[in-house]
C-alpha cells in the first residue's frame, strides 16, 4: 500500500510567525531517487492549483522521489497573515524547506549525483530561481518550472488590477493604480481582493525576474496550451528567457503540452498530460526506476483525489 502524505508543521523560528504547514510525500522506493521542493504560486493562484500540486506530488512519490509541499509565510495553513509576508522571507522559506528535506533523507543527500529539484509554478518559479542561486554549489540543484512567470512586475500589475476592477464597479477607479503604487512606495500596506500586501512583498515581486543563477543548472520548462488548433509553442517572452538561460550555460529543455490554465480557471481543473510529460522529462534527466518509467508512460496515479 502506498504511504499517505505526512502533514506537519515545520518550525522555522521563534514567535508567532515561525510555523509552516507542510506535507511530506515519502518515496515509494528506497532510497529516494532525488528530492523535490514545491514552491506554490501567488495569492489565489495557490488555491486554484492545490489539486494539481497534490496529484503531481503523489505521482513523483510513486516514481521514487521525496516531495515536500509547504505553505509559505502567511499562506494557506502556515502562521501569519498574507500581510506579514515579504519576498525575502519567502525565499528563505524555500531554502529552509530544502534544508529540512535534505535532513529527512540523508541517504539521498549522501549521494552527490542525486538531484534536489526546486519545482515552481508561476510566481513560484521566480522564488525557486532566487533560492537556487543561494544554494551551496556543491549541491546538485535542478529546476522544474511549470508555466513560469518571467518577470514579477507583470504579476504585480495583474494583482493590483483586481483592486482597480473593484473600484471601477464602485465608480471610483480614477487614478487607483497610481495611488496604490504611491502607497506601496511610501511603505504602506494595501488591501487587494481580500489580501493585505506588505510593501516589501510588492517591491520584491516587482523587481524579481527569471534570471539564471551564476552557476549553470539543468531546467525542465513546461507550459500549457488550452487550444486545439495549431501546434503549441512557447510564448515570445518564454522563448527569450529560455535563450537567455541557455546562453548563460544552463541546460534547458522546454515543451508545451495541451491542458487548461488550472491556476486561473473558475472551476478546479486537472491536466493529466502535464503530469505525464513532467514525469517523463524528470526521468530523462537523471536516474530512472521501473516505477518512474511506468509513471511516465501514463500509468501514474493521476486519478487520485487531492
Amino acid at each position: 500500500m502506498a504511504p499517505h502524505p505526512e502533514p506537519f508543521f515545520l518550525t522555522l523560528g521563534k514567535g508567532t510567525l515561525g510555523r509552516r504547514f507542510a506535507l511530506h510525500h515519502a518515496p515509494h522506493t528506497w532510497p529516494a531517487l532525488g528530492l523535490v521542493v514545491y514552491v506554490h504560486p501567488f495569492a489565489e493562484e495557490m488555491n486554484k492549483s492545490r489539486r494539481m500540486a497534490a496529484l503531481h506530488s503523489r505521482a513523483l512519490a510513486a516514481a521514487g522521489y521525496a516531495v515536500l509541499q509547504m505553505d509559505l509565510l502567511g499562506c494557506g495553513d502556515s502562521s501569519g497573515d498574507f500581510g506579514d509576508a515579504t519576498w525575502d522571507r519567502w525565499v528563505d522559506d524555500v531554502l529552509q524547506a530544502c534544508h529540512w528535506l535534505r535532513q529527512r533523507h540523508p541517504a539521498a543527500t549522501a549521494q552527490p549525483t542525486l538531484p534536489l529539484w526546486l519545482w515552481g509554478l508561476r510566481a513560484g518559479c521566480l522564488l525557486a530561481a532566487e533560492a537556487a542561486a543561494r544554494i551551496d554549489e556543491r549541491e546538485v540543484c535542478r529546476l522544474l518550472l511549470w508555466q513560469p512567470a518571467t518577470a514579477g512586475n507583470a504579476l504585480l500589475q495583474q494583482f493590483l488590477r483586481l483592486r482597480v476592477a473593484g473600484d471601477m464597479l464602485g465608480g471610483n477607479a480614477k487614478g487607483v493604480m497610481a495611488e496604490l503604487r504611491r502607497q506601496l512606495a511610501s511603505g504602506e500596506t494595501i488591501e487587494v481582493a481580500g489580501y493585505r500586501m506588505h510593501p516589501a512583498l510588492a517591491a520584491g515581486l516587482d523587481r524579481s525576474a527569471l534570471r539564471p543563477p551564476a552557476r549553470p543548472v539543468h531546467v525542465e520548462w513546461l507550459e500549457l496550451d488550452a487550444g486545439s488548433g495549431e501546434e503549441p509553442a512557447l510564448s515570445p517572452a518564454s522563448a527569450r528567457a529560455v535563450l537567455q538561460w541557455q546562453q548563460a550555460g544552463c541546460s534547458v529543455r522546454a515543451q508545451v503540452v495541451r491542458g487548461p490554465a488550472f491556476w486561473q480557471t473558475t472551476e478546479i481543473e486537472e491536466s493529466p498530460e502535464l503530469i505525464v510529460s513532467t514525469l517523463a522529462a524528470v526521468a530523462g534527466s537523471g536516474p530512472a526506476s521501473t516505477a518512474f518509467i511506468a509513471a511516465a508512460s501514463g500509468r501514474a496515479p493521476c486519478g487520485m483525489s487531492a
